[in-house]
């Protein structure tokens, strides 16, 4: 009995081979086969890799491996900087956790020199991006180089967001966040 069972498994093993077999020379299978391309894996950028060190006689300047990541995807892990009021379209990002207080002063923030601007896509330029306490990490296009605001801020360092990076709240979440602005200190 079991010598029988092992060679009716061993035939249908058989038959599924050749059956797979004839597929592939005829050019038809059981599931579709696609060919996929892997896209390049993406880069990450460390915040201590933005300037040359040691700092010399000229101060800061932007390092060689900064340079050559602009207007490439990169990965970057950070804090999001806590502000009072949050700007539409856009937050910070920086090395370690950081707290503005615009009101308080104005011009004058904390903010290392390893700064990020992270800007959202066009489509959601009206959002104001939530505080998240703790690392982050971002995908999208860095570019590098002295752009000024149209509030007066300038940026050495900014990282464009895909449209997919970020999602609206939904009402839980939203009055979650809400709660949490209420009661900070």
């Amino acid at each position: 009995m079991i010598r029988l069972l092992k060679s009716r498994i061993g035939v249908a093993l058989l038959s599924l081979a050749v059956v797979l077999a004839l597929a592939n020379r005829t050019g038809h299978a059981f599931a579709q086969e696609v060919e996929t391309r892997e896209a390049p894996p993406i880069e990450e950028l460390r915040f201590h890799d933005f300037y040359r060190i040691p700092v010399g006689t000229k101060g800061l300047e932007i390092s060689e491996t900064l340079k050559l990541s602009s207007g490439r995807v990169m990965r970057i892990v950070g804090f999001m900087v806590q502000q009072e009021v949050a700007t539409p379209g856009r937050f910070l990002l920086t090395p370690q956790p950081v707290q503005m207080s615009q009101h308080a002063d104005g011009e004058a923030d904390d903010l290392p020199a390893a700064t990020v601007l992270v800007i959202l896509d066009s489509s959601q330029q009206e959002w104001k991006v939530a505080h998240r306490r703790g690392l982050v990490a971002l995908e999208g296009v860095l570019s590098v180089g002295r752009e000024e605001a149209a509030d007066g801020r300038v940026s050495w360092v900014r990282m464009q967001l895909p449209p997919d990076s970020l999602r609206s709240m939904n009402t839980f979440e939203l009055a979650g966040y809400l709660h949490s602005q209420q009661h900070r200190h």
